[in-house]
């Protein structure tokens, strides 16, 4: 799947930054004009973005990243690892137009991710997770 990325948690900042770069570039990108300069980032956390850890970390990283001239933010916490990650992430692409999703728990990759990738080919998915495997992936 060309749409999925799959990175070590080290460098995805650095990747978000490539990729906000590259967003106006990707195929299927029909936005108007106005909606052309701004790229929408959907990131969601399967528990509270404040909770001292592994999703507060990720969290700060968004805040970061919101920093950044033309982008924008959306943002969803305490999703289930169930289809309910399937859902956000189609309102973030649908609603929320965005153009690069990072669900950011292990738990969101197999099935959740790869299905959506799937689905949304002119989106970029990044997962910290490093569970891809090029045998069965």
């Amino acid at each position: 799947m060309k749409s999925l990325r799959i990175l070590s948690l080290r460098i995805w900042a650095a990747c978000l930054f490539t990729a906000v770069l590259l967003v106006p570039g990707l195929s299927g990108c029909n936005a108007k004009k106005a909606d052309s300069d701004t790229v929408s980032i959907g990131f969601i956390y399967v528990g509270p973005k404040d909770d001292y850890g592994y999703n507060q970390a990720h969290a700060e990283g968004a805040a970061a990243v919101k920093k950044m001239d033309k982008v924008k933010i959306v943002e969803e916490e305490k999703v289930p690892e169930t289809v309910d990650v399937q859902k956000t992430m189609a309102s973030m692409i649908e609603i929320g137009k965005a153009k690069i999703v990072f669900p950011t728990s292990f738990g969101y990759f197999d099935p959740h991710v790869l299905k959506m990738a799937e689905k949304y080919p002119d989106v970029m998915f990044l997962h910290c997770g490093g569970l891809w495997d090029e045998k069965k992936h």
